[in-house]
């Protein structure tokens, strides 16, 4: 197993292809700060160009809370909005948003406030603890609570994101009820959480990384066009993968009863 402690804000293990990053604040609940914003751009950019790489689980440090959003103290010391003489970015946290194409498995262990919940938006699965809440306190600090629930929007009803939004955190949403609603797929036993969601990535991580990157990435992109345009792009995307010598080593592995040698993927194959 490779284990990285380059980074000041998070934690970083590879192993069988596939990638577990940890948010390991537990001191501030794994809040976000500027140093977590710019690590979390630079690790999911190394996700994405790792050859070694075909999955990957996010999680959090400690057993009380996966994200609690933007760390107020950060705020009020107004050390939000840059980091040296760069701003900071607080538009690249997630996988999506970094486009980083091979699948992202969300495991919740805790409390996921605020902008904890981009992570709930933008991974492709999401699990979570049977000790998981989801709230959102942005109106509660005189924030906008913008972003989060423009995403959730898309998942689950729309009165249930305004609940979240404008009751800015006085009711909290449980694991049961966030299964109910469709934003996580599954709840589980906390010492079950981290099995269950490396389980499912090593399933994965079986496949051709560079089908997956580019399924993902056609049924991610579909949600910003029409339906007509979107099978039509992703018509176009399967004539070109034609090409791609996966095609012909999955059918030749599978027809002699072996396990596949896949290519690599490093992100180039899903670049416009």
């Amino acid at each position: 197993m490779e284990e990285t402690t380059g980074y000041q804000t998070l934690l970083y293990e590879a192993e069988d292809g596939v990638a577990t990053v940890t948010l390991n604040r537990p001191e501030r609940h794994n809040a976000l700060n500027a140093t977590m914003a710019g690590e979390l751009r630079d690790v999911w950019n190394r996700i994405q160009t790792d050859p070694e790489i075909v999955c990957a689980i996010l999680t959090g440090a400690g057993e009380k809370a996966f994200c609690t959003g933007m760390d107020v103290a950060d705020v009020a010391a107004d050390n939000a909005r840059s980091q040296g003489d760069e701003p900071v970015a607080w538009d690249r946290l997630t996988p999506i948003q970094n486009r980083c194409w091979k699948p992202t498995i969300a495991a919740i262990n805790g409390m996921a406030v605020g902008g904890g919940l981009h992570f709930v938006v933008d991974c492709d699965l999401v699990l979570c603890s049977e000790t998981a809440t989801f709230f959102d306190t942005h109106v509660k600090v005189g924030l906008l609570a913008g972003l989060e629930p423009v995403g959730l929007a898309r998942k689950i009803p729309l009165e249930a994101v305004l609940r979240l939004a404008l009751l800015g955190g006085s009711e909290r949403m449980d694991a049961a009820e966030a299964h109910r609603l469709g934003m996580v797929g599954e709840v589980l036993a906390p010492d079950r959480l981290m099995p269950r969601a490396r389980a499912l990535a090593h399933l994965i991580a079986q496949h051709s990384p560079t089908a997956l990157a580019l399924t993902k990435k056609n049924i991610w992109e579909s949600l910003d066009t029409g339906l007509e345009t979107a099978l039509e792009k992703t018509w176009q995307t399967i004539h070109q993968h034609t090409e791609h010598p996966d095609l012909k080593e999955g059918a030749t592995a599978f027809v002699e009863k072996r396990k596949p040698r896949w290519a690599p993927y490093t992100g180039s194959e899903t670049e416009e």
